[in-house]
């Protein structure tokens, strides 16, 4: 979108945000639309042949759209001539949705470094089968952290997140020498591991139905647990304990924090989200 200019043909696949059926002043209709790459967003407009066109898709449908580009008061929009439902399977989601500004790649390093801070046995394991997967690692990186509104609402920002309270958690654990820093960091890579299966990618980031029905931290308890192959059951219940109460203890059976990693995680959490949320979308 960023790149488009007046009287250019455009014939691409985009994402569908809005469609609107209007009529013109002489009760002929026409659609309104907004449509959307990585780079930005374009509004659109169908005049010929509106309502057959109209059955042809639907909001928050990837579509393929052919059409003109023109300025109308003072800004671009397309005149869309033709525009059908195009097939989701095999299409790019980060052609369509917001990405990570940062580098996925160094940010995947730095997931090896914290995940190697690791000394454990059975939680360094864990990690390493985690990591070691190619299709949960893919996963990884991509997902978001929410839908809008929310923090880290873009392709790539879980595994921002992940890293960041990470971080936080070496440094918090090097300042307090108590806390079980296995336990902690640990804990600060997985604990929303389960947005990797929380979410479905089209025109838009939407929930998918496990997301819906269960939530990221009961999905995220059951992937400890297909990876937790090693780990006795006193680590896999301190490590489920920080997951289940990383949004605060009302979570807990007894509505408390029953480990101080646990607390720290909960805040530390908290700090990134809050701070990246302030970032975003102001402090108001």
């Amino acid at each position: 979108m960023a790149t488009l200019r007046a009287g250019e043909q455009v014939d691409t696949v985009l994402a569908c945000l809005r469609k609107d059926r209007l009529t013109t002043k002489s009760g002929a209709p026409y659609l309104t639309l907004e449509l959307r790459d990585r780079t930005g967003t374009l509004p659109a407009r169908v005049f010929k042949d509106a309502d057959r066109l109209a059955g042809r898709f639907e909001r928050g449908q990837l579509v393929r759209v052919k059409g003109r580009v023109e300025r109308f008061r003072e800004e671009l929009q397309l005149e869309v001539e033709n525009i059908v439902t195009a097939p989701a399977d095999g299409a790019d989601p980060r052609e369509f949705l917001p990405v990570a500004y940062r580098d996925l790649d160094e940010l995947d390093g730095f997931l090896e470094h914290l995940a190697g801070e690791v000394h454990d046995a059975g939680y360094r394991g864990m990690l390493e089968r985690m990591l070691g997967d190619e299709q949960l690692r893919a996963a990884w990186r991509l997902a978001p952290c929410a839908t809008r509104p929310g923090h880290h609402a873009y392709l790539g920002g879980l595994l921002e997140h992940t890293v960041a309270v990470g971080t936080l958690a070496l440094e918090c654990c090097q300042l307090h020498v108590k806390l079980n820093s296995d336990l902690l960091i640990c804990a600060a890579l997985v604990h929303d591991l389960g947005k990797t299966r929380e979410y479905v990618y089209g025109a838009e980031i939407e929930l998918s139905e496990p997301g819906r029905l269960l939530g990221h931290v009961e999905l995220g308890l059951r992937l400890i647990d297909e990876y937790a192959d090693g780990l006795d059951d006193a680590r896999r219940l301190q490590l489920s304990h920080c997951v289940i109460t990383h949004h605060g203890a009302d979570a807990a059976p007894q509505r408390r924090f029953a480990l101080p990693e646990a607390l720290a995680l909960f805040r530390l959490n908290a700090l990134d989200a809050a701070v990246k949320g302030a970032l975003e979308g102001g402090t108001g």
